[in-house]
Parts: structure tokens; sequence; C-alpha cells
């Protein structure tokens, strides 16, 4: 008997979540959806049938759960997550409250494995989850030395608030969730500004490529900037490598990956974007280049769904590896 609940189950991660419970056909035996207070009382479907939202109490988190899916924010998942824990329950938090304790696994499936030193799984940003994917490829191929980011986020990673705020400006209304319009316009601001000029976000990927790749000296930077697309993050990745592979060796590695769809034929117009990576679980990679500027260096760029494998999916293929072995 396999008893799940999903924690935020109302919110946009949330459905994605319960979506891909059932896609998956993921075999459970009891399903709970959990909220806020606010959103209490509200139904989903799940396999045809109709679920009442509960509200998540202290006392709930003793339900006798095998797993939990936690996507309700930090504050939250802080206060619920050791409770499901001490509970027995396995929880894959969606937040970024536990990402860096060491003594709480950090995971994306296709790179590395729970240790389960904890019975609390962190889920990477959504950002760093598309990008350590090829990067895996690229360190077990190559070895990495460095590695510069540049983001081009979608609206949705901020939730429901960021993607009204996009139909805000749309509509010439003045911006809620952003300090300045997003609606034609790029905000390099994502997070909270530190005393060094780096957004919290940019921090997230520059410790969480470390730890999940297991490499904690590797020199990391990145600038994480908010454009007006409301789904699929895009990030440009500069990497430095241990030696100088040709750029047909790249795509070949690439194209012969199961982990990550090649598309790069430039000359036929045919690169990753946004709107095709949009409700898409795989990870796209393109635009391979060497960058003249600096020894062993080249350039990558890589599209992906935030709401499915940068979230959604990424959590649910942690339940389905944990399900597996048991």
């Amino acid at each position: 008997m396999v008893k799940i609940a999903v924690v935020g189950a109302t919110g946009l991660v949330g459905r994605k979540m319960v979506d891909l419970l059932e896609t998956k056909q993921i075999p459970i035996d009891e399903l709970v959806f959990f909220s806020s207070k606010r959103s209490a009382g509200s139904e989903l479907t799940f396999k045809g049938a109709t679920y009442t939202v509960e509200e998540l109490t202290e006392e709930k988190t003793d339900g006798g759960f095998d797993y939990v899916l936690m996507s309700a924010g930090g504050g939250t998942s802080l206060k619920f997550s050791p409770l499901f824990e001490k509970n027995g329950a396995i929880v894959i938090d969606n937040s970024s409250a536990f990402r860096m304790d060491p003594t709480i696994d950090l995971v994306v499936p296709e790179v590395n494995r729970p240790k389960l030193n904890r019975k609390i799984i962190a889920n990477p940003n959504c950002s760093t989850i598309q990008s350590v994917v090829p990067l895996k490829v690229l360190d077990d191929a190559y070895g990495i030395a460095r590695v510069s980011y540049t983001t081009y986020q979608a609206v949705s990673g901020s939730g429901v608030n960021g993607v009204e705020d996009l139909k805000r400006g749309e509509q010439d209304e003045e911006p809620v969730n952003y300090p300045h319009p997003i609606y034609n316009n790029a905000i390099p601001h994502i997070d909270v500004f530190g005393d060094d000029g780096y957004t919290k976000e940019e921090v997230k990927m520059i410790e969480e490529t470390r730890k999940i790749l297991d490499l904690p000296d590797l020199k990391v930077t990145a600038t994480c900037v908010r454009v007006p697309v409301e789904n699929s993050h895009a990030v440009a990745i500069n990497v430095t490598l241990n030696s100088s592979p040709t750029v047909t060796e790249l795509k070949s590695l690439f194209d012969d990956n199961e982990h990550v769809v090649l598309q790069d034929d430039p000359q036929n117009n045919v690169y990753p974007m946004q709107v095709t990576s949009t409700d898409k679980e795989e990870i796209f990679v393109g635009r391979i280049r060497k960058d003249d500027s600096f020894e062993n260096t080249y350039h990558v760029w890589v599209t992906s769904d935030n709401l499915l494998k940068g979230a959604a999916l990424n959590a649910v293929q942690i339940l389905q590896q944990l399900m597996e072995e048991g």
C-alpha cells in the first residue's frame, strides 16, 4: 500500500505534479491533497475521481504517508517537512529551504542519486536542473573547469503572480509582483540582492551546481534575468573543459545522449527556443560553438519547461527513482 501526499496541490507546480502522477501511472493506493487554509476546500480531479483539498496542519503530518511531494514555499517546508519525516515519510521538497543543507540530498535523477541520510530530498532550482544535465554529459566526457551562466527565465518561475504581472503589462497596467514592468522588458533581478551584488537566484545556481555535480571547487558564476515569456527558461552556458574537443564531437556527444535533445542546425534556423520546449519533458541543447576568446571554452544554449523538468517532473522522477529502488 503506497500513500502519497501532495502539499501545495493547487499551485502551478502542484497541479503539474498531480497531472504527472496520473500520466506516469505512479502506483498509488491512497492520495491526499493539501494546501493553505485559503485554498482548502477546493477540488482536484485525479484518474476521474474528485478530491477535496485539505488544509495542512501539524496533526495531519501523522497520516501514514510513504512519500510527500512538497511544493508550498520555503516557510511551509521548513515547518512541515521535518514533521512528515519524523512520521516516516520521504519528502521531496521543491523549495529552496533545504538545498544547501549538507545532510540533505539535492537530486537531478539524470545526474545523481539520493543517499537518504535524511528522509528529505531537495528539488534544485529550475534553471540549475536544466543546466546540470548537459553539464554532466560534458563533465563525464572531458571534465569541467569553469561555468558561466546567463539565464532568461520565464514569468511562471514566479508562480501565478508573475504570469499575472505579464498580463497586466499587456493591458498597460502597473506591475504588482515585480519592481518594474515585465511586459516588453527584461529585468536583471530575480530574488533579493546580496552585499556582493549577486542575487539569491544567482547564488543558488552557483552553489547548487557544485553540490549536484559533486565539484565543490568548480568555478561558477551566474547572471539571472527575468524575461517577458510565460513559460520555459533558457540558459546560455559558457563552459571551460579540461580538454579541447571539436564542436562536431560535442554535438555527437549530445546527439547520442538519452537525457537531452540536440537541436543544432543554425543554417536552417534550428535551435532550442522557449516556445518549442514549453509543455515538453525534454531538455533541449543547441547553438554549440567554440569560444575563441578563452582556451577549451564553448557556448551551449539550453531551454526547458521550468514547470515540468524544472520543478514538477524532476520531483516525480525522484519519486520514481525511489520507488524503483525500493
